[in-house]
């Protein structure tokens, strides 16, 4: 028997393989404003950073504020991408087809952005009603407050929860909320979440025996 009652599963690299896609797209209008950035790294720059965070580094790279339009085009410009290229991360959907426990996902980005890839990739019916954004509450990782919010509302303590999650903020946040965190390594390009969270796996099939 599972020692979790709960699962919380970050969206973004953990349920849909969706960062290359808006790292790139907010790389290439970075760069038209004269940021060079290189695209080889920046996942690795801008992964699990706040949405605000990383228009604030771009903003210092050009030496001057972002258009106000900016983050409105970048909406529209990933949402086109994702249509037509969003993946499901390898081996999620049979891990949520077999969990044994309540599970929801809880998210650094906006609702609208995470209710449309989750149902371009065919995981929103597994998540429907179970959706937790920080844009709704105004606090975001490594702020522990989007993952509390979800336990309290799926009706579970922290310690009867895991979090799964693929960033160094999101594995922090876990744990200042008082959450055991599974560190999914597959894109953990320093290694840099095995030494703080609770177990690191590799596979997604892995998640199972673990929880």
């Amino acid at each position: 028997m599972s020692k979790y009652k709960c699962v919380i599963f970050d969206c973004d690299g953990v349920l849909i393989d969706s960062e290359s896609i808006a790292v790139g797209t907010m790389v290439d209008m970075a760069n038209e404003l004269g940021a060079n950035i290189e695209k080889e790294g920046a996942v690795e720059r801008f992964k699990g950073k706040s949405f605000s965070t990383c228009l604030e580094m771009i903003s210092n790279q050009i030496g001057s504020p972002l258009p106000d339009t900016f983050e409105a085009d970048y909406r529209v410009k990933t949402f086109e991408v994702f249509k037509r290229d969003i993946q499901p991360i390898e081996g999620i959907k049979d891990v949520v087809e077999h969990l044994k426990v309540p599970f929801c996902t809880a998210s650094s980005g906006p609702e609208n952005k995470i209710r449309l890839n989750l149902g371009l990739t065919g995981l929103l019916p597994f998540f429907e009603d179970h959706i937790f954004s920080c844009y709704t509450i105004g606090k975001w990782k490594p702020d522990p407050a989007v993952f509390l919010w979800a336990a309290e509302t799926m009706g579970f303590k922290p310690n009867e929860c895991v979090v799964v999650e693929d960033s160094l903020s999101g594995v922090r946040a876990a744990k200042r909320g008082g959450f055991d965190v599974f560190g999914y390594t597959a894109h953990d390009y320093h290694n840099e979440l095995e030494a703080e969270a609770t177990q690191v796996f590799n596979h997604m099939p892995e998640l199972l025996e673990m929880i």
